[in-house]
């Protein structure tokens, strides 16, 4: 294959970690920004959400597409309900202390990880993908003469993949109307902004956080049972997807939404072109990096804000 298409199929893959990636990070960016909360379960509730779907798929068998559209809705409600749960119990307990919560979300990362172990078992086991077809698409290359030649059937991937992209970037899209058109956004905005002034208005400012803290997770879990037909569902997956959820949110800037959507597309494309062309061990190094240069010369983050 030419280095051209060798390349696009590069984006591609890279396009579909950056979906994936996109929503992780923005559930810890979230619950960040609104609570002040660095949340270190985080991978585990997106490892929560492939198990979960590994589960239901399993559960009521059929088709596939069944499994996994019930996976779509049961893991995220599930990882939420758990996760607005362990707030109000445990989190609550500590008043979200910022060294306390931290202590208090490594406790919770233990005892997901342990519980899934138990109950999982330590096998990886994939989840069959709802559609799987291989799909062809266009290149166009230049040759000697300067004429451009088309070749229609250069290369390909798979409708699932695509499915992926679409998935998230649609998700997406609902979670930024959901937060600027709804009522319940306008509250999340308030609580961010000044939670004195929240409770002074009536604002039910720890139901609010418990809510949050659950939508954080549900995020989390969904990307896991979009990613898990192509990967697959292992009690131990939820270590990379929280280092690189931390990276992106600090590199975009904490609880900044905007920023860490555009890191998620930054570290997620390069990651996906580094790792075919090189390694994956080479883009997490230059990702840690790219960290390190933005905490010395912005420590806010690209589009966050300097405290005051």
């Amino acid at each position: 294959m030419e280095f051209g298409p060798h390349l696009m199929l590069a984006i591609l893959e890279g396009a579909v970690g950056a979906a994936v990636l996109s929503l992780t990070a923005l559930g810890l960016s979230l619950v960040f920004g609104v609570m002040r909360v660095v949340n270190v379960a985080h991978g585990e509730f997106f490892m929560l959400g492939a198990v979960l779907a590994w589960f239901v798929a399993t559960a009521l068998g059929g088709h596939p597409a069944v499994g996994f559209v019930a996976a779509l809705v049961v893991a995220p409600l599930i990882a939420g309900v758990i996760a607005a749960a362990a707030d109000w119990l445990i989190l609550k307990r500590v008043e979200y202390d910022p060294e306390a919560t931290i202590v208090a979300t490594i406790g919770i990362l233990y005892i997901m990880q342990q519980s899934a172990l138990m109950l999982y078992g330590p096998e990886a086991r994939p989840v069959e993908p709802p559609f799987n077809s291989r799909i062809a698409l266009p290149w166009v290359e230049w040759g000697e003469n300067g004429l451009a030649l088309f070749y229609p059937w250069g290369f390909g991937t798979t409708t699932y993949k695509l499915f992926v992209i679409v998935a998230a970037a649609a998700l997406l899209v609902a979670f930024w109307l959901f937060l600027t058109r709804s009522r319940f956004g306008l509250i999340m905005r308030a609580t961010q902004l000044d939670r004195e002034t929240a409770l002074a208005f009536g604002i039910p400012v720890e139901r609010v956080y418990a809510l949050v803290f659950g939508l954080g997770a549900a995020l989390a879990a969904f990307a896991a049972v979009l990613i898990v037909p192509i990967s697959q569902a292992h009690y131990l997956m939820g270590g990379d997807p929280l280092l690189l959820s931390f990276i992106v949110v600090i590199i975009g800037g904490l609880g900044s939404i905007r920023g860490t959507i555009l890191a998620a597309l930054l570290i997620g494309l390069s990651d996906g072109i580094i790792s075919v062309f090189f390694s994956p061990t080479l883009a997490k190094i230059l990702a840690t990096l790219l960290v390190a240069l933005v905490l010395v010369f912005r420590p806010q983050g690209l589009f966050g804000k300097k405290p005051a």
